[in-house]
């Protein structure tokens, strides 16, 4: 294939009519018989777009690729026309509309599209990471693909995938904070994880007190100092056994009760019991137990 630079092959003139010649989209044109002269030019001009009329936001591709979307975000968008009329408004709708049932050939494809709508609205309603979004789409496509959604609940899938993310990423969240945003039972919820748990080989851990404690401790207004110290006691109950079987949510809340005494905050047990949604019996009890820890308080910064 030939290739040629562009300001060289326009300095030329027609070989039949000895017109003048000029660029256009890759090839040397005559203007006045329309001669194809060359073809194959290097364009030296810039390889960026700009959509804007500044030209200062150069786009070199599309969107990026994203898991999150049932396409993988390779679909096009149709945008919302601005200043237009009526009849223009709503034929640009309706051409959305259908759009948007093109971009699903199958029941497959829709339900994991509107699974997937139901995580990214999860995700936003309780502020996790794209890290979180993206990976609970992954494991929800992974789900489908091993055909576990069968006679089980789509909202429950969604939700159980959130949880499962925020347990590989070690986001402190609980199934009862997941339940608020999510659409999905209880009972569904727990179906969902079993089956993930059980068929998907995905690295779940149990939940650790540690995890909690940097939320809760900014909910109840503690320092860096009664955190850090919370946070040894959290150690402390893992090592020695003392969260075996607890809910890790009041652990922590049973930790930050400790540090906050200890530090001199004037935080109750109902306070503490409330930021982690356990019962004050439940801080009461741990914090019996932590005072058989040998866990002293570091009081020299």
């Amino acid at each position: 294939m030939k290739s040629h630079d562009l300001s060289v092959a326009t300095d030329s003139a027609c070989p039949e009519c000895s017109g003048a010649v000029r660029a256009s989209d890759g090839e040397i044109v005559c203007n006045q018989c329309g001669l194809v002269v060359d073809e194959d030019l290097i364009d030296r001009g810039p390889e960026w777009r700009s959509f804007t009329d500044d030209r200062e936001q150069k786009q070199r591709t599309g969107a990026p690729l994203t898991p999150s979307r049932h396409d993988r975000g390779l679909s096009t968008e149709i945008g919302r026309p601005g200043s237009h009329s009526p009849r223009r408004r709503r034929r640009m709708a309706r051409l959305r509309r259908q759009h948007r049932r093109a971009q699903t050939a199958s029941k497959r494809d829709r339900n994991r599209r509107n699974s997937f709508f139901e995580i990214r609205q999860q995700v936003s309603t309780l502020s996790l990471p794209d890290m979180v979004r993206d990976t609970a789409c992954s494991i929800f496509r992974s789900a489908q693909n091993a055909d576990l959604l069968q006679g089980r609940s789509l909202e429950g899938f969604a939700a159980a995938s959130v949880y499962a993310a925020c347990r590989i990423a070690s986001v402190s969240r609980t199934k009862a904070e997941i339940l608020v945003a999510s659409k999905a039972t209880a009972a569904e919820l727990d179906a969902a994880f079993a089956a993930i748990n059980r068929e998907l080989d995905i690295p779940i851990g149990p939940p650790l007190p540690i995890e909690y404690i940097p939320r809760y401790a900014t909910e109840l207004e503690l320092d860096a100092q009664a955190e850090s110290y919370a946070r040894r006691l959290a150690i402390a109950c893992q090592e020695s056994g003392l969260s075996n079987g607890r809910n890790p949510a009041g652990i922590a809340a049973a930790c930050l009760y400790t540090a906050g005494l200890e530090y001199g905050y004037a935080i109750t047990q109902r306070e503490a019991a409330a930021v982690a949604d356990v019962s004050s019996v439940t801080v009461r009890k741990t914090y019996k137990k932590l005072d058989e820890l040998d866990c002293t308080p570091d009081r020299s910064r």
